[in-house]
């Protein structure tokens, strides 16, 4: 495990960063909740009627008067979009990084399989976005608790679930993409990103771009449709899976038989 320990020690300060970052918009967004509701019953109903702007972010399917809705719109996104650009930066650099920064001859002339060495880096990846996670989780439920409200704990939960499986199909999919890198690509990475979260806007805006929900791994973290239907959509979640499966399937393909340079 002496690469495993490599990795998450060589990226505790990025961790640190994004995950203090994170927690702080997660918890400053559910502080300022309980001053908007007072305001949010003419709101909702004038959000709810904005045409293409509501449709793009569910705000014509919730109540954004409740702390639910209220969450999965506001606050859900400020998780979704930066911590899937926090899994892109992590898994578009997993493995390029070693030749951009001329170590892979190093690393890969102890007795290691490459194998055994994308397996750890996968599960460093792994285990630095369930600590951000974690902490988002953990500062919601206090700033939540601290301003006195009560969500409703099973449409909270499976939100955070959703937006923890779009942060690991986001890693995998870089992490595929990295093998095939001659050097970082952090710019792609997080471009990558972007294109996700804005696949999931058109898709909204119209029936005719439904279908690319089943590409953008932002489709079933809508919080709109997981507060209505009380389920993470199972027809994207599974497209979603075989996505995370392939994308690590590459990595270790391509990484596998690879030239080092």
């Amino acid at each position: 495990m002496t690469i495993l320990r490599h990795e998450i020690r060589q990226g505790r300060i990025p961790l640190m960063i994004w995950t203090a970052a994170i927690a702080f918009l997660l918890g400053t967004c559910v502080l300022i909740y309980p001053e908007m509701a007072k305001q949010m019953g003419e709101l909702s109903q004038a959000f709810g009627n904005m045409g293409g702007f509501s449709a793009a972010f569910g705000m014509d399917r919730i109540n954004f008067g409740e702390f639910t809705g209220f969450f999965g719109v506001e606050c859900g996104n400020i998780l979704g979009l930066g911590g899937a650009f926090f899994a892109a930066l992590l898994g578009i650099s997993a493995l390029s990084k070693e030749e951009k920064e001329h170590t892979a001859e190093f690393l890969l002339t102890h007795p290691v399989s490459r194998r055994r060495v994308l397996t750890q880096k996968l599960i460093a990846v792994l285990v630095q976005i369930t600590v951000l996670n974690g902490a988002a989780v953990a500062v919601t439920a206090l700033t939540a608790l601290f301003v006195g409200e009560s969500p409703d704990r099973k449409l909270l939960g499976l939100m955070f679930l959703a937006y923890f499986i779009m942060q690991i199909e986001t890693a995998a999919v870089c992490f595929g993409i990295s093998a095939f890198l001659g050097s970082g690509g952090p710019g792609l990475g997080l471009g990558l990103a972007a294109v996700f979260y804005f696949l999931n806007i058109v898709a909204n805006l119209t029936e005719k771009a439904g279908f690319l929900k089943y590409i953008t791994p932002f489709g079933y973290t809508d919080g709109a449709d997981i507060t209505a239907n009380g389920r993470i959509e199972p027809e994207y979640l599974g497209v979603g899976l075989a996505v995370t499966f392939v994308g690590i399937a590459a990595g270790f393909w391509k990484y596998g038989k690879k030239d080092l340079t």
